[in-house]
């Protein structure tokens, strides 16, 4: 049986295919394609049939026809942000040949002349402006492929009424055709434009930094968005995400008044979160790395965070002169972490709890060994996670890394 193939093609039409790509159309017995696509095939001697909205239509069409020779024509590269990996998850991968074409993303950035390897990319048609803001208002780069539903001016407004108008735009029109165009202007000029439906926002940050969340109405107590704390971009993702500071903030037992150290803080995500609980407490943030220490500073200055200070050293040296703290969190990969761990549990206030948060099974069973062996009662848990988020018209979701929370109590033995 023949593979489907999935072929992309630019806006210019058959002229920008390649001889083989050519070849393969001419080959097709069917050929599927939007109808604009299907008006610019002049010559060909195959059955054409219009790509309509429905996915599940065109499934069925595809199994209907798995008799023919089948091209399939999408625009730009088929597995970006296409209808293409919603036919493999359906129909199976190894059904289909694919070709890509150069993406429609990639020729605008180059319109444009700015590079688009560390910029955030998505999709109006299958997610909202609304469900991108918290990662578009702290990104530096922004691509996004609009739809006639969200248009670059209701981004534009989007992001003004948010008080995220610090990112100069570009739309980029019907690239590669005849009728191309590039439109740079302030999102406050972008509110009263009109666009042809085939365009690429682009949303480059005219700010170095992000504005100060404090008085963002979307933030919360604790459990805020990883994107709200700056990351430094080699290390990028390796704070406490979200949902494991929410279990860890719930386990050390915070009172208003609580002293807290947070050792090995990085950007500070926990610590001023525990700072935004402990209202009336002070929480002692302990960073070796220089450039992360200089983050943690940033972090709670942007947050106006009174009560928290960085502390610039190497556990345990760092915390000799700290005050003795009623709760302690460590997270972290390094070796030393089961050592630091129990240094710092011999700190703790009686009553006091400590919470642990480590990546390896190994360190997981040597700490929960070691607490136990020493006469208290640990406590651990194993965290698996999954984000949801639309893609298409199906909920998917990306698994956030497996890891282990271990807390403890100092508790009279």
């Amino acid at each position: 049986m023949n593979k489907i193939t999935i072929l992309g093609i630019g806006d210019e039409g058959p002229t920008g295919l390649t001889q083989f790509c050519r070849e393969k159309l001419n080959a097709a017995e069917i050929v599927i394609a939007a109808p604009s696509t299907l008006a610019q095939l002049d010559s060909i001697n195959a059955q054409t049939i219009p790509l309509r909205n429905d996915l599940d239509e065109i499934v069925a069409l595809i199994k209907s026809l798995r008799d023919k020779r089948i091209v399939m024509l999408s625009l730009g590269d088929p597995l970006f942000f296409g209808t293409t990996r919603y036919l493999c998850d359906e129909i199976g991968k190894d059904e289909f040949d694919i070709i890509p074409h150069v993406s429609m993303m990639q020729l605008a950035f180059a319109r444009i002349r700015e590079s688009w390897d560390e910029a955030l990319l998505s999709d109006l048609s299958s997610r909202t402006p609304e469900q991108l803001f918290d990662k578009i208002r702290f990104a530096e780069k922004v691509g996004l492929f609009t739809s006639s539903e969200h248009s670059p001016s209701k981004v534009a407004k989007m992001l003004i009424d948010q008080r995220a108008d610090y990112f100069r735009a570009f739309v980029c029109e019907d690239i590669a055709s005849p009728k191309e165009r590039i439109t740079e202007c302030s999102l406050s000029d972008l509110c009263e434009m009109e666009f042809e439906s085939l365009n690429v926002l682009i949303l480059i940050r005219s700010d170095e930094r992000p504005e100060s969340p404090a008085g963002d109405p979307g933030l919360r107590l604790f459990g805020n968005a990883d994107e709200f704390f700056l990351q430094s971009q080699p290390k990028r993702g390796l704070l406490t995400p979200a949902e494991v500071r929410c279990m860890a903030l719930g386990n050390l037992g915070l009172q208003s008044d609580s002293i807290v150290w947070d050792v090995g803080a990085g950007s500070g995500s926990l610590a001023i979160e525990a700072a935004r609980l402990c209202d009336k407490g002070h929480v002692y943030a302990i960073e070796m790395d220089s450039d992360d220490y200089k983050l943690l500073q940033s972090n709670s200055d942007r947050f106006q965070m009174t009560n928290v200070t960085p502390v610039l050293g190497e556990a345990p040296t760092a915390w000799n002169q700290l005050p003795h703290p009623d709760a302690i969190f460590i997270g972290g990969t390094g070796r030393s972490v089961g050592e630091i761990a129990f240094q710092a549990f011999d700190e703790l206030k009686e009553n006091g709890r400590i919470v642990i948060h480590v990546a390896g099974m190994t360190r997981a069973n040597d700490l929960f060994y070691g607490f136990h062996k020493n006469g208290y009662q640990p406590e651990i848990l194993m965290l698996n996670l999954a984000r949801g988020h639309l893609q298409f018209d199906s909920l998917r979701f990306d698994a956030v890394n497996p890891s282990f929370l271990l807390s403890c109590m100092k508790s009279a033995k």
